[in-house]
């Protein structure tokens, strides 16, 4: 990790800090496209084919049956069965209470406008299980979809080297009670379900975070009228941290740690107020680092980051307000008052006992954010991202008097007279009746 002082640094050097370490060239994206075309033409023979190439696993049949569902479940470590119940309870009891309250509200006397949702029927949801199996995100997208009452659920993930999904992301799929397995992965199993085969359904909208291949895939078909809606396009993971000098630089390493050993092309920033926690941190990030696993991709994703000595935690805010991070946690004596100040963030983690790990897994909020500076205009997954609104009106005889002034001078104004037939010629019928 690179250090800097804030001190010393220019509004042109913040920046280009605040720019992330990956992006989609131009190849990749001709790739990407040329894919998702193929297989919108040919189905199932071009899922194959990618999958041979990317995953170097030959699937003729790419459904999961309900004997190999029920192997996962039974044979699932009580440990891990437990996890997924208290992680379930969690995130059911955040995002059932998401639901809002739609008020029917009388505009003026006799004109009643209202608002009701609708579930987005049938869904795509994608679990990544690259280097790191991912059943965490099965809960963090299942459990929003059904509360949000979508009827068909279609789950993909890229299968294993004999060629079966990852055993935990099947069972926390059994659990949970979604039975529409698919093993495909990468960007076909994005074109899959956008365009749906002579296997996968066509479904309306895709969940779920992935690598490049996948972030780029969901870009392409969400842009295609034959394609399918998006949740969002979350890159690779990111953490900034606040902190000053009563965090302690154990605690401060091991949460950069936690998000650098996702992806090599990860990001985690660490602004402080104090040039010795910055430097103490640094060193502790460099011990923990040899005892990890996952070492590698950790390193690689500590090379494209930093931390940076700020004059102040209001600094410290301006600048993670203008980085816009996945995750913002706040590791200073007084978290609760820098909340106000808060403008951009996917998910926020207040104090010295609140990391990042839980949200990821059993907080109760959703661990499919924002990246890449997008926390400025799109929130994480939630029950709303699953369903749309239909807004209503209803209007008497009286609110039509009302409001006809105003609807046939608009009309008039933009030469749509049978704009205002439409409300004139009501009203005369009534004058005649």
């Amino acid at each position: 990790m690179k250090l800097y002082h804030a001190s010393q640094l220019t509004g042109e050097d913040r920046k280009r800090l605040c720019l992330r370490p990956w992006s989609a060239d131009k190849s990749l994206r001709e790739t990407v496209a040329s894919l998702c075309l193929d297989v919108k033409r040919r189905g199932d023979n071009a899922v194959r084919e990618y999958s041979a190439q990317f995953d170097a696993v030959p699937v003729s049949e790419f459904g999961i049956t309900p004997a190999e569902i029920e192997n996962a479940s039974n044979n699932t470590p009580e440990a891990l069965v437990a996890a997924i119940e208290h992680a379930a309870r969690n995130i059911r009891a955040f995002h059932a209470a998401e639901a809002l309250t739609e008020n029917r509200i009388e505009t003026e006397t006799g004109v009643v406008c209202w608002r009701e949702r609708r579930a987005i029927e049938t869904v795509g949801l994608y679990i990544p299980a690259g280097s790191a199996p991912l059943p965490s995100t099965v809960l963090m997208l299942g459990i929003p979809a059904l509360l949000a009452g979508s009827s068909r659920i279609v789950l993909c993930s890229p299968p294993k080297s004999n060629g079966s999904i990852d055993q935990a992301v099947l069972a926390t799929a059994a659990y949970l009670g979604i039975r529409e397995i698919y093993k495909i992965g990468g960007a076909q199993a994005i074109a899959a379900m956008a365009y749906g085969t002579q296997s996968i359904p066509k479904v309306e909208k895709i969940f779920g975070p992935g690598n490049q291949y996948v972030t780029e895939a969901k870009r392409f078909v969400s842009s295609d009228p034959d394609g399918a809606a998006i949740d969002l396009l979350a890159g690779p993971s990111e953490l900034l941290i606040i902190a000053d000098d009563f965090a302690k630089p154990t605690i401060v390493a091991a949460d950069l740690l936690s998000q650098a050993e996702h992806d090599p092309q990860s990001q985690v920033v660490l602004l402080t107020t104090s040039k010795s926690l910055a430097q103490t941190t640094l060193d502790e990030v460099r011990q923990q680092l040899e005892r990890l696993p996952r070492n590698e991709i950790a390193a690689k994703a500590l090379h494209n980051s930093f931390a940076i000595v700020v004059q102040s935690i209001k600094d410290a805010v301006s600048f993670s307000n203008m980085y816009a991070p996945e995750h913002l946690l706040i590791n200073t004596r007084e978290p609760e008052a820098v909340v106000p100040k808060i403008q951009h963030a996917g998910s926020v983690f207040l104090g010295s006992f609140a990391p990042v790990t839980a949200g990821d897994y059993a907080s109760g909020t959703n661990h499919t954010l924002p990246t890449g500076g997008s926390a400025r205009w799109v929130s994480g997954v939630s029950v709303d991202s699953f369903q749309k609104s239909i807004t209503f009106q209803s209007i008497t005889l009286e609110g039509l008097q009302l409001l006809a002034p105003a609807l046939t001078t608009f009309a008039k104004t933009e030469g749509l007279e049978a704009h205002a037939r439409a409300v004139t010629l009501r009203l005369e019928e009534q004058t005649r009746s």
